[in-house]
């Protein structure tokens, strides 16, 4: 199972991109945080993500719909465990017993493929009901995440700002050149350094 991972700040246009592939015939698992967001929401809790238990909650989703996604072929993820880790670190909390876990599990078993979708900002952010960050915290989060990609072995593919139809087509032909490539999984131990 190839799966490759849509990775960015909020407000990038990820889950965007993510439907245009899914409308064009692609596998796409969708992204875990905002529906963990939205159901904590739903329950009165106005800002889940500052609770003790919300990363290890994502992760715990992330990795129900990565094992509930059967469809053969490659398959677009709107985020991953890696994701998580970068936003314990942006918002600088630690990493839970749930989300080391799925870290370890994704890097130990390959679960990812190794080039990654890096989702460029669209040069503002629309603020939601669960999505609070504004365009220059936006950017920060962005650095992080490349950071932990690439300390994790990722291959960054850039997903510059644009119309959607010029992003589909890009991530289109990545995944096309991809598929006939062989698979370039990320192979042995986590680095542990993610702990700290």
């Amino acid at each position: 199972m190839r799966r490759y991972v849509l990775t960015g700040a909020p407000g990038a246009g990820k889950t965007t991109l993510a439907h245009a592939l899914r409308r064009r015939g692609w596998s796409v698992v969708a992204e875990a945080a905002t529906d963990v967001i939205a159901a904590e929401q739903a329950r009165g809790v106005a800002e889940p993500w500052r609770g003790p238990g919300f990363l290890d909650a994502v992760a715990s989703l992330q990795r129900r719909r990565r094992e509930e996604a059967r469809t053969p072929g490659p398959q677009i993820h709107d985020r991953a465990p890696l994701c998580t880790l970068a936003l314990a670190r942006y918002l600088g909390r630690p990493v839970g017993a749930v989300l080391a876990a799925e870290i370890t599990r994704a890097l130990r078993t390959g679960a990812y493929q190794r080039p990654a979708f890096l989702v460029e900002p669209l040069g503002f952010v629309r603020r939601t009901a669960v999505r609070s960050i504004g365009y220059a915290e936006s950017l920060a989060f962005a650095r992080v995440h490349e950071e932990v990609y690439r300390a994790h072995g990722h291959q960054l593919i850039a997903v510059p700002p644009g119309p959607v139809e010029l992003r589909v087509a890009l991530v289109q032909a990545h995944l096309e050149r991809l598929a006939d490539l062989p698979a370039d999984r990320c192979e042995g131990g986590p680095d542990p350094s993610y702990l700290t």
